[in-house]
Protein backbone atom coordinates (compact mmCIF):
# COMPACT_ATOMS: atom_id res chain seq x y z
CA UNK A 1 0.00 0.00 0.00
CA UNK A 2 1.06 3.48 -0.77
CA UNK A 3 0.24 6.51 2.08
CA UNK A 4 0.49 9.93 0.59
CA UNK A 5 0.67 12.22 4.59
CA UNK A 6 0.08 15.28 4.99
CA UNK A 7 2.38 15.86 1.47
CA UNK A 8 3.07 19.46 0.30
CA UNK A 9 5.91 20.62 -2.12
CA UNK A 10 6.08 24.28 -3.28
CA UNK A 11 8.17 25.57 -6.33
CA UNK A 12 9.80 29.58 -6.21
CA UNK A 13 6.63 29.94 -3.60
CA UNK A 14 4.18 28.25 -5.74
CA UNK A 15 2.25 25.93 -4.43
CA UNK A 16 2.29 23.20 -6.21
CA UNK A 17 0.57 20.31 -3.70
CA UNK A 18 -1.00 21.77 -0.05
CA UNK A 19 -1.26 18.68 2.32
CA UNK A 20 -2.54 15.66 0.38
CA UNK A 21 -3.47 12.71 1.82
CA UNK A 22 -4.35 9.50 -0.25
CA UNK A 23 -4.15 5.76 0.17
CA UNK A 24 -3.40 3.71 -2.95
CA UNK A 25 -4.39 -0.05 -2.35
CA UNK A 26 -2.05 -3.21 -3.89
CA UNK A 27 -3.63 -5.07 -6.83
CA UNK A 28 -6.40 -2.24 -8.27
CA UNK A 29 -6.04 0.61 -10.96
CA UNK A 30 -5.98 4.28 -9.17
CA UNK A 31 -6.68 7.27 -11.32
CA UNK A 32 -5.36 10.60 -10.74
CA UNK A 33 -7.66 13.00 -12.20
CA UNK A 34 -8.19 16.90 -11.99
CA UNK A 35 -7.82 20.44 -13.31
CA UNK A 36 -4.91 21.59 -15.60
CA UNK A 37 -2.25 23.12 -12.89
CA UNK A 38 -3.64 20.77 -9.92
CA UNK A 39 -0.35 19.02 -9.45
CA UNK A 40 -0.80 15.46 -10.59
CA UNK A 41 2.50 15.16 -12.39
CA UNK A 42 4.19 16.67 -9.44
CA UNK A 43 2.68 14.08 -6.90
CA UNK A 44 3.71 11.41 -9.00
CA UNK A 45 6.98 12.39 -8.79
CA UNK A 46 6.95 12.93 -5.13
CA UNK A 47 5.30 9.28 -4.63
CA UNK A 48 8.23 7.61 -6.96
CA UNK A 49 10.69 9.38 -5.18
CA UNK A 50 12.01 12.16 -7.90
CA UNK A 51 11.43 14.99 -5.68
CA UNK A 52 11.26 15.77 -2.43
CA UNK A 53 8.27 16.63 -0.42
CA UNK A 54 9.14 19.90 1.84
CA UNK A 55 6.30 18.20 4.10
CA UNK A 56 4.85 15.14 5.26
CA UNK A 57 6.12 11.61 3.69
CA UNK A 58 5.02 9.17 1.49
CA UNK A 59 5.50 5.15 2.52
CA UNK A 60 5.37 2.57 0.47
CA UNK A 61 4.65 -0.63 2.26
CA UNK A 62 5.29 1.34 5.33
CA UNK A 63 8.93 2.26 3.80
CA UNK A 64 9.61 6.11 3.37
CA UNK A 65 10.27 6.47 -0.64
CA UNK A 66 12.74 9.39 -0.51
CA UNK A 67 16.37 8.02 -0.97
CA UNK A 68 15.48 4.63 -0.31
CA UNK A 69 16.72 2.11 -2.60
CA UNK A 70 14.44 -0.67 -1.07
CA UNK A 71 10.81 1.30 -1.65
CA UNK A 72 12.22 2.71 -5.11
CA UNK A 73 13.25 -0.91 -6.35
CA UNK A 74 9.21 -1.86 -6.57
CA UNK A 75 8.31 1.82 -9.02
CA UNK A 76 8.57 2.47 -12.09
CA UNK A 77 7.43 5.67 -13.37
CA UNK A 78 6.35 6.99 -16.87
CA UNK A 79 6.52 10.50 -17.09
CA UNK A 80 4.19 12.05 -19.65
CA UNK A 81 6.74 12.84 -22.36
CA UNK A 82 9.09 9.94 -23.37
CA UNK A 83 12.87 10.12 -22.59
CA UNK A 84 14.92 8.06 -24.10
CA UNK A 85 18.92 8.36 -24.37
CA UNK A 86 20.10 9.89 -27.52
CA UNK A 87 20.22 7.68 -30.72
CA UNK A 88 19.28 5.08 -28.46
CA UNK A 89 16.67 2.10 -29.71
CA UNK A 90 14.32 0.02 -28.31
CA UNK A 91 16.84 -2.42 -27.25
CA UNK A 92 19.16 0.34 -25.75
CA UNK A 93 16.34 1.37 -23.71
CA UNK A 94 15.61 -2.87 -22.77
CA UNK A 95 19.37 -2.94 -21.95
CA UNK A 96 19.48 0.11 -19.35
CA UNK A 97 16.61 -1.08 -18.17
CA UNK A 98 17.80 -5.02 -17.31
CA UNK A 99 20.28 -3.03 -15.07
CA UNK A 100 17.82 -0.33 -13.33
CA UNK A 101 15.73 -3.28 -12.52
CA UNK A 102 16.63 -6.52 -12.13
CA UNK A 103 13.54 -7.94 -12.56
CA UNK A 104 13.02 -6.71 -15.99
CA UNK A 105 11.76 -9.66 -18.43
CA UNK A 106 13.91 -9.24 -21.33
CA UNK A 107 12.05 -12.07 -23.16
CA UNK A 108 8.62 -10.91 -22.70
CA UNK A 109 9.82 -7.20 -23.84
CA UNK A 110 10.82 -8.94 -27.34
CA UNK A 111 7.93 -10.84 -27.49
CA UNK A 112 5.68 -7.10 -26.92
CA UNK A 113 8.23 -5.04 -29.09
CA UNK A 114 7.49 -7.88 -32.01
CA UNK A 115 3.67 -8.13 -31.40
CA UNK A 116 3.35 -4.29 -31.25
CA UNK A 117 5.49 -3.92 -34.68
CA UNK A 118 7.92 -1.88 -33.41
CA UNK A 119 11.09 -2.47 -35.01
CA UNK A 120 13.58 -2.70 -31.66
CA UNK A 121 17.15 -1.47 -34.37
CA UNK A 122 15.29 1.68 -35.21
CA UNK A 123 16.27 4.96 -33.51
CA UNK A 124 13.45 5.84 -31.06
CA UNK A 125 14.31 9.31 -32.04
CA UNK A 126 12.40 8.79 -35.51
CA UNK A 127 9.61 7.02 -33.64
CA UNK A 128 5.94 9.33 -33.96
CA UNK A 129 4.80 10.50 -30.17
CA UNK A 130 2.53 7.39 -29.94
CA UNK A 131 4.73 4.76 -31.16
CA UNK A 132 7.19 6.46 -28.00
CA UNK A 133 4.16 5.95 -25.81
CA UNK A 134 4.23 2.43 -26.64
CA UNK A 135 8.11 1.30 -26.01
CA UNK A 136 7.72 3.64 -22.56
CA UNK A 137 4.90 1.38 -21.76
CA UNK A 138 6.22 -1.79 -22.93
CA UNK A 139 9.41 -1.17 -20.63
CA UNK A 140 7.41 0.01 -17.74
CA UNK A 141 5.48 -3.02 -17.75
CA UNK A 142 8.19 -5.12 -18.37
CA UNK A 143 10.31 -3.95 -15.31
CA UNK A 144 8.28 -6.22 -13.49
CA UNK A 145 7.86 -3.59 -10.53
CA UNK A 146 4.83 -3.56 -8.22
CA UNK A 147 3.63 -0.11 -8.60
CA UNK A 148 3.65 1.49 -11.97
CA UNK A 149 3.06 5.44 -12.13
CA UNK A 150 1.63 6.54 -15.48
CA UNK A 151 1.64 10.18 -16.31
CA UNK A 152 -1.19 10.73 -19.81
CA UNK A 153 -0.68 6.66 -20.55
CA UNK A 154 -2.75 6.94 -23.38
CA UNK A 155 -1.83 10.58 -24.54
CA UNK A 156 -1.06 9.89 -28.64
CA UNK A 157 -2.38 6.59 -28.36
CA UNK A 158 -4.72 5.01 -31.10
CA UNK A 159 -7.75 3.85 -30.18
CA UNK A 160 -6.64 0.23 -31.17
CA UNK A 161 -3.75 0.63 -29.05
CA UNK A 162 -5.48 2.17 -26.06
CA UNK A 163 -7.16 -0.56 -25.58
CA UNK A 164 -4.21 -2.79 -25.94
CA UNK A 165 -2.68 -1.41 -22.93
CA UNK A 166 -5.98 -1.43 -21.23
CA UNK A 167 -5.94 -5.29 -21.71
CA UNK A 168 -2.09 -5.40 -20.99
CA UNK A 169 -2.69 -3.77 -17.52
CA UNK A 170 -5.63 -6.03 -16.78
CA UNK A 171 -3.57 -9.30 -17.29
CA UNK A 172 -0.94 -7.74 -15.85
CA UNK A 173 -3.49 -7.82 -12.07
CA UNK A 174 -4.51 -11.01 -12.93
CA UNK A 175 -1.22 -12.60 -12.87
CA UNK A 176 0.92 -11.10 -10.67
CA UNK A 177 0.85 -8.68 -7.80
CA UNK A 178 0.56 -5.20 -9.80
CA UNK A 179 -0.81 -1.52 -8.74
CA UNK A 180 -1.18 0.71 -11.70
CA UNK A 181 -1.32 4.88 -10.89
CA UNK A 182 -2.51 6.18 -13.74
CA UNK A 183 -2.42 10.29 -13.96
CA UNK A 184 -4.59 11.61 -17.18
CA UNK A 185 -7.18 14.16 -18.75
CA UNK A 186 -8.80 11.62 -20.30
CA UNK A 187 -12.05 10.77 -17.98
CA UNK A 188 -13.33 8.47 -19.88
CA UNK A 189 -10.25 6.16 -20.17
CA UNK A 190 -9.82 6.22 -16.16
CA UNK A 191 -13.45 5.58 -15.85
CA UNK A 192 -13.13 2.52 -18.32
CA UNK A 193 -10.18 0.82 -16.45
CA UNK A 194 -9.99 2.51 -12.77
CA UNK A 195 -11.16 0.88 -9.41
CA UNK A 196 -10.54 4.22 -7.21
CA UNK A 197 -10.16 7.70 -8.56
CA UNK A 198 -8.43 10.59 -6.46
CA UNK A 199 -9.46 14.18 -7.81
CA UNK A 200 -6.74 17.03 -7.43
CA UNK A 201 -7.54 20.48 -7.28
CA UNK A 202 -5.48 23.65 -6.68
CA UNK A 203 -2.87 21.54 -5.12
CA UNK A 204 -4.97 19.92 -3.02
CA UNK A 205 -7.08 16.52 -3.17
CA UNK A 206 -10.91 16.87 -2.90
CA UNK A 207 -11.07 13.21 -2.77
CA UNK A 208 -10.31 9.78 -3.44
CA UNK A 209 -13.16 6.94 -3.26
CA UNK A 210 -13.79 3.66 -5.07
CA UNK A 211 -14.92 4.36 -8.24
CA UNK A 212 -18.47 2.80 -8.32
CA UNK A 213 -18.88 3.88 -4.15
CA UNK A 214 -18.59 7.87 -5.78
CA UNK A 215 -21.17 6.90 -8.55
CA UNK A 216 -23.63 5.17 -5.72
CA UNK A 217 -23.21 8.50 -3.55
CA UNK A 218 -23.92 11.35 -6.74
CA UNK A 219 -26.92 11.70 -8.92
CA UNK A 220 -27.98 13.41 -11.75
CA UNK A 221 -32.07 14.24 -11.13
CA UNK A 222 -34.96 15.37 -14.20
CA UNK A 223 -37.74 16.87 -12.70
CA UNK A 224 -40.61 18.80 -13.37
CA UNK A 225 -42.21 20.74 -10.26
CA UNK A 226 -45.25 23.31 -10.81
CA UNK A 227 -45.15 24.51 -7.62
CA UNK A 228 -42.13 26.76 -7.52
CA UNK A 229 -41.96 26.99 -3.72
CA UNK A 230 -41.81 23.16 -3.74
CA UNK A 231 -39.15 23.76 -6.10
CA UNK A 232 -37.24 25.63 -3.83
CA UNK A 233 -37.50 24.00 -0.86
CA UNK A 234 -36.80 20.84 -2.78
CA UNK A 235 -33.26 22.60 -3.49
CA UNK A 236 -32.67 23.77 -0.28
CA UNK A 237 -33.52 20.40 1.26
CA UNK A 238 -30.74 18.62 -0.74
CA UNK A 239 -27.22 18.37 -1.06
CA UNK A 240 -27.22 20.18 -4.26
CA UNK A 241 -23.62 20.40 -6.34
CA UNK A 242 -24.89 21.75 -9.55
CA UNK A 243 -28.57 22.63 -10.76
CA UNK A 244 -30.04 24.37 -14.17
CA UNK A 245 -33.61 24.79 -15.28
CA UNK A 246 -34.57 25.25 -18.90
CA UNK A 247 -38.49 26.01 -19.16
CA UNK A 248 -39.85 23.83 -16.55
CA UNK A 249 -37.50 20.67 -16.42
CA UNK A 250 -35.34 21.50 -13.31
CA UNK A 251 -31.72 19.20 -13.80
CA UNK A 252 -29.59 18.89 -10.88
CA UNK A 253 -26.70 16.90 -9.41
CA UNK A 254 -26.78 15.85 -5.38
CA UNK A 255 -25.25 14.09 -3.27
CA UNK A 256 -26.90 11.73 -0.92
CA UNK A 257 -28.79 8.31 -0.32
CA UNK A 258 -30.65 7.10 -3.80
CA UNK A 259 -34.10 6.40 -1.67
CA UNK A 260 -33.90 9.42 0.72
CA UNK A 261 -33.01 11.32 -2.63
CA UNK A 262 -36.19 10.05 -4.16
CA UNK A 263 -38.66 10.06 -1.19
CA UNK A 264 -37.66 13.67 -0.87
CA UNK A 265 -38.62 14.56 -4.88
CA UNK A 266 -42.13 12.57 -4.71
CA UNK A 267 -43.11 14.40 -1.46
CA UNK A 268 -42.99 17.71 -3.77
CA UNK A 269 -45.56 16.31 -6.15
CA UNK A 270 -43.69 16.75 -9.25
CA UNK A 271 -45.46 15.86 -12.96
CA UNK A 272 -42.13 14.17 -13.46
CA UNK A 273 -39.16 12.99 -12.44
CA UNK A 274 -36.45 10.25 -12.96
CA UNK A 275 -32.37 9.84 -11.84
CA UNK A 276 -30.00 9.56 -14.58
CA UNK A 277 -26.44 7.75 -14.16
CA UNK A 278 -23.47 10.18 -13.98
CA UNK A 279 -20.28 9.94 -15.97
CA UNK A 280 -16.66 10.25 -14.50
CA UNK A 281 -16.63 13.51 -15.85
CA UNK A 282 -20.33 14.97 -14.94
CA UNK A 283 -19.14 14.31 -11.09
CA UNK A 284 -15.06 15.68 -11.79
CA UNK A 285 -17.48 18.88 -13.37
CA UNK A 286 -19.87 19.70 -10.54
CA UNK A 287 -16.93 18.67 -7.51
CA UNK A 288 -14.81 21.45 -9.64
CA UNK A 289 -17.70 23.80 -9.64
CA UNK A 290 -18.15 23.26 -5.99
CA UNK A 291 -14.15 24.05 -5.45
CA UNK A 292 -15.10 27.49 -7.60
CA UNK A 293 -13.68 25.94 -10.70
CA UNK A 294 -16.80 27.20 -12.97
CA UNK A 295 -16.56 26.99 -16.42
CA UNK A 296 -19.47 29.81 -16.11
CA UNK A 297 -16.90 32.07 -14.51
CA UNK A 298 -14.32 31.25 -17.63
CA UNK A 299 -16.28 31.87 -20.40
CA UNK A 300 -17.43 35.65 -21.21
Amino acid sequence: MIKIEDVTKKFDGLLALDCVNAQIHENSIFGLVGTNGAGKSTLLRVVSGVLKADEGQVTVDDKPVWENPQAKEKICFIPDTAWFFPNATANVMRDYYCIAYPQFDVKRFDDLISKFELDPRRKLSTFSKGMKKQVSVLLGICANTEYLFCDETFDGLDPVMRQTVKSLFASELLNRKFTPVIASHSLREIEDICDHVGLLHKGGILFAKDLDEMKLGIHKIQCVIPDEELESELLAELKVLQHEKRGSLLTIVVRGDYKEILMKIQEKQPLFSEILPLTLEEIFISETEVAGYDIKNLVF
